[in-house]
């Protein structure tokens, strides 16, 4: 039988079991397919089964935490980078910053857009494209996903 240590989370005064009820649900779960599949007594053909389970406990570390760039006090001549991150796909939600571009084209033509999409996707990174709006001194980057 596997046994996953139980978690408890103080919040606001509240003690959390959540730890301790997904590690009796996964000891429950893990029984059941170990008695339905006859395998009680752990033979070669059971430990070929075995599931590892990821603790998912947050760590005590904190990370440095890092300021948010100062706001420009205008866009008005300025140069934004809008960045898809293409989560969903390259066609996701890429019609979203397209209609984004065209708002400032009509409303605020003095505002220079570039549209990129991040070769990264939502959780990667984009070396290449850091460079380049670094390298253009961008005064700004919208990145995100839409749709």
């Amino acid at each position: 039988m596997i046994s996953v240590p139980a978690m408890e989370v103080a919040m606001k005064g509240r003690i959390l079991f959540s730890g301790a009820a997904l590690s009796a649900a996964a000891a429950a779960a893990f029984g059941a397919a170990l008695l339905s599949t006859g395998c009680g007594d752990m033979e070669q053909s059971c430990r070929e089964r075995r599931i590892t389970v990821l603790n998912p406990a947050i760590s005590s570390k904190v990370v440095e935490r890092v300021p948010l760039a100062p706001r420009l006090d205008t866009v008005q001549g300025k140069t934004l980078y809008m960045v898809d991150l293409q989560w969903g796909g390259p066609e996701a939600a890429y019609s979203v910053f397209e209609e984004m571009q065209g708002w400032f084209s009509r409303n605020m033509p003095s505002v220079r857009t570039e549209l990129r999409r991040s070769v990264g996707g939502p959780f990667g990174d984009d070396p290449a494209l850091r460079k380049e709006i670094l390298s253009r001194k961008a005064d700004g980057v919208i990145i995100g996903i839409g749709g």
